[in-house]
């Protein structure tokens, strides 16, 4: 017969909280990421798409973008994508207010920051961004593993048009 002093099932139990703490923890973020206006967004994501420049050519693109949900109400967002000869690399910062959206941007391979605002919510993200002679339109679509980002500008980008899945 084993005998377990008091202080090896003190321990024991401690041990045991901790990993069902942390664990819960875990599950709440993933929780947390799972609902409010950014459901569905955060994780990894890779796919192809098109890109229309103003002088009417269309060029093929790559593309990697990674969301970054916290505390189900902010979104931290990354989108690198390139062609042959193209390039582009949009960042952004957002918070929400039920499913109103507002934030920051940068195009960090022109130099380019500005404002957003649009709506969020039922795996849809709608936004206008702006910054000194730019302005353009953004919609991110996202249905289970599958995302539809569209980007639509009078500038030297006229559209884009990527879909992607989660990587």
């Amino acid at each position: 017969m084993t005998i377990f002093s008091a202080k090896s099932i003190l321990k024991a139990a401690g041990v045991a909280a901790i990993l069902m703490l942390s664990a819960t923890a875990s599950q709440a973020q993933s929780s947390i990421a799972q609902s409010g206006p950014f459901a569905g967004f955060d994780g990894s994501w890779s796919g192809n798409g098109t890109v229309q420049l103003a002088d009417g050519t269309s060029e093929q693109i790559r593309c990697r973008a990674t969301y970054n949900v916290v505390g189900g109400t902010a979104l931290k967002q990354s989108l690198r994508c390139a062609s042959d000869s193209y390039k582009f690399e949009l960042s952004s910062d957002v918070r929400s207010q039920g499913n109103q959206i507002s934030g920051t941007w940068g195009e960090a391979s022109r130099n380019i920051y500005g404002n957003l605002q649009g709506k969020a919510g039922s795996g849809q993200i709608d936004v206008f961004v702006e910054a000194a002679g730019f302005a353009a339109e953004l919609t991110l679509t996202t249905k289970g593993n599958k995302q539809l980002v569209s980007i639509s500008s009078k500038g030297q980008i006229r559209d884009v048009s990527i879909n992607m899945v989660r990587s």
